[in-house]
């Protein structure tokens, strides 16, 4: 059995993990890493491979630029590079990911053995593992770990505005994403219950029924409780470079310097309190710093918080906040804290599940943790320790000084936290029951009948081995071009005919096109693909592919589409009959802006109808269904034909047609295009001509050098 698993973000490696160096190396990094090394101990499992981002950058270390590494026997991570060389936060790599997609995609086509599943982690490997099992028909698994309605809801409380959460945290791509994924997958595997009815629940395409509980494990043999006569002096030299008195029961937060995380509450509740502050002391381990000014703003601003708080409530003396712990000393932390009769605290906002809890749990050290998500599962399960309201100051020091005043309590929980993990929580059962549900789903995967392919024969532009491709826009591209300019595109195409097939794309039906191709007196394509992508057209008998039309008909309902959008009549009115197809939809729209394509969008996934709207020039909108585009139809003729897409050069100019862009195909904007495409300038396959009109066509070839690849 071969796995792939999709971690894209933060920095991931085999060992000496980066805890919290970042907003993006956290929790989600330690349990892909547990997860794929239980997953390789299992028998039947015969390779897993974790798919992340090749990084060559002077501020991390080079084993980020390693292509393979080899985690455990069995496992090991590939790295692919997307997007520029240097390390990015996640917020930051959207606009890359097609191009994960595409080299993923034909990685595993080249491959000898195909994976019995992809398992995407999070929204963004969500995505690429969407486009990647539709394109190969893979069955998808997913998790989400952090969800971006909830991280909607959470902000939007704290009274950030929507327009800046977007500006930040590309909060809408994220939901859109996890949409796209919830729509694909197979299997949604969850930590909690409560992620399932409170945070899965709030999307338009999750089906409950596909949901499963898997709570992650903990490694016993790192975490596990002291023994008598345990000394830890790396730790006492830490910590007490910053304490007074080292020997007091700690209270101990562990986390990165996240806003969700909270760690200013904690340290305000501990200054609040002259029975904490008299009797303990605060031990704060929030990831690695060097210099704050070197750290991102979020960082900045929780880290010039605590600096505050520890000198408004004079905490110098009774709190230790180190620059970093080396990752091997983690599990020292914990049972430091458990032999000294202390405490772990998760005071976040909200936790999607909480590893600590349970490595703390098996350390022998019981907990205070937010009531909102996991540690409601986990406290449930292991009776070691008490929930509390975070956001109430007074209510969090109360539960804090509660535990740690009554022994006998503490001991309760230290010794009921013990029993619970090692029968609940280990990666071992995890792995067996993951497995064994994956494996049902996998079964239970009908692959799509591949009705037969149009002849070789009547396309010899396509037999070469030495394929290319040329697709233009029809619509707008060429509308206007000069008598001059189109004379010496045809002379070119012609000229490179040998090696290189000619397409064109529109969003028109196949009489209207062959009407323009005609007035524009454009040599016979090879190609055309019509109607926004619905269909694909063969030569000069237009041969429909049928492959396609199979492909993109599944769960295809054209008339429940259109009455689900109804209701939008005082802004929609149908186009004319001409313009519609059999899996297209298409309106004119009566001022259209972010608000309106937005509700459309909603309505299609709260009725859970797999279709996707698509807007061109903010006056047409064409609804199809969720597998169809140009942009997927071309990736469709580049594994039927064994067309590489760097040997794709796209021509466009009209809003709606970026997505074409997008990945690996090289791509040019002409001079006249639509001001929506200027945020491709910063894809390194895509050209912008200067040359007007078909001149810019030609500028892009020679600027690629295509006649001569």
């Amino acid at each position: 059995m071969d796995l792939i698993h999709l971690h894209l973000h933060g920095l991931f490696r085999g060992k000496d993990l980066e805890l919290g160096r970042d907003a993006d190396t956290g929790g989600q990094t330690t349990y892909v890493l547990e997860l794929v090394r239980a997953l390789a101990r299992q028998p039947g499992v015969d390779r897993v491979d974790v798919v992340t981002r090749l990084i060559e950058d002077r501020r991390i270390s080079s084993g980020y630029a390693r292509a393979e590494e080899v985690i455990a026997p069995g496992a090991r991570i590939l790295r692919f590079p997307f997007g520029p060389r240097r390390y990015l936060r996640k917020e930051l790599i959207w606009p890359h990911l097609d191009e994960l997609a595409d080299r993923l995609a034909g990685h595993i086509e080249r491959s000898a053995r195909r994976p019995h599943w992809i398992h995407a982690h999070y929204a963004d490997a969500g995505y690429v593992g969407a486009l990647v099992s539709r394109r190969l028909d893979i069955p998808l698994v997913f998790t989400g770990h952090s969800l971006g309605r909830e991280k909607l809801r959470r902000l939007l409380t704290a009274g950030q505005s929507r327009e800046a959460i977007d500006q930040h945290y590309a909060i809408s791509r994220r939901i859109d994403s996890e949409e796209l994924a919830l729509a694909q997958s197979s299997l949604v595997v969850t930590s909690t219950q409560q992620e399932i009815t409170r945070q899965y629940a709030r999307y338009g395409r999750f089906h409950p029924e596909q949901a499963e509980v898997i709570p992650p494990g903990v490694d016993l043999q790192r975490f596990h409780p002291p023994e008598p006569g345990d000394t830890f002096p790396a730790l006492t030299k830490i910590f007490g470079s910053f304490l007074r008195n080292p020997a007091l029961p700690p209270i101990v937060a562990l986390s990165r310097a996240d806003r969700r995380k909270n760690a200013p509450a904690l340290l305000e509740a501990f200054g609040r309190s002259a029975r904490l502050r008299s009797r303990h002391n605060l031990i704060l381990v929030m990831g690695c710093r060097d210099d704050i000014r070197n750290t991102d703003r979020e960082q900045r601003e929780i880290f010039h918080q605590v600096f505050e708080l520890i000198d408004r409530y004079d905490l110098y003396g009774q709190v230790a906040y180190p620059k970093a712990i080396d990752g091997q000393l983690v599990p020292s932390v914990y049972r430091w804290a458990a032999q000294l009769g202390g405490l772990f605290v998760n005071p976040a906002l909200t936790e999607p599940f909480g590893l600590t809890l349970l490595e703390a749990a098996a350390s022998g050290l019981p907990l205070v943790a937010t009531d909102d998500g996991g540690p409601c599962d986990i406290i449930a399960r292991c009776g070691n320790g008490m929930l509390t309201d975070v956001t109430d100051l007074d209510q969090l020091r109360a539960a804090i000084e509660r535990v740690l005043a009554d022994r006998s309590r503490w001991q309760a929980y230290a010794s009921h936290g013990l029993e619970a993990v090692r029968e609940h929580f280990s990666w071992q059962a995890h792995a067996r029951r993951y497995l064994a549900l994956a494996s049902a789903v996998a079964r239970q995967h009908t692959p799509l009948p591949i009705p037969a392919l149009p002849q070789v024969a009547t396309l010899p532009h396509l037999a070469s081995s030495d394929r290319r491709l040329l697709i233009c826009d029809l619509d707008v591209a060429l509308r206007e071009a000069d008598a001059e300019s189109l004379t010496a595109l045809c002379r070119r195409i012609e000229q490179s005919r040998r090696h290189t097939a000619f397409g064109l794309s529109t969003g028109c039906g196949l009489l209207q096109a062959r009407d323009r191709l005609e007035d524009l007196g454009l040599p016979q394509p090879d190609i055309l693909i019509t109607r926004s992508g619905t269909e694909i057209h063969y030569g000069e008998n237009a041969v429909v592919d049928e492959v396609w039309r199979h492909n993109i008909s599944q769960g295809w309902d054209r008339q429940t589409v259109a009455a689900a959008l109804d209701d939008f009549g005082d802004r929609l009115s149908a186009q004319d009959q001409e313009h519609q197809g059999p899996f297209k939809i298409s309106y004119l729209v009566d001022c259209a802006d972010d608000a309106f394509y937005a509700a459309v969008q909603h309505r299609l996934r709260e009725l859970d109808l797999p279709a996707r709207p698509q807007l061109f020039d903010g006056r047409f909108l064409d609804v199809l269904p969720l597998n169809a585009s140009k942009a997927d139809a071309i990736r469709h003729l580049s594994r039927r034909w064994a067309i590489p897409l760097e040997n794709i050069l796209v021509v466009v100019s009209q809003q709606g047609d970026g997505d074409m862009l997008r990945g690996l195909p090289l791509g040019v904007v002409l001079v006249d295009h639509d001001p929506a495409l200027d945020r491709l300038r910063q894809h390194r396959s895509v050209f912008f001509a200067r040359r007007p009109r078909a001149w810019g066509i030609l500028e892009a070839m020679d600027h690629y050098r295509f006649a001569q690849r």
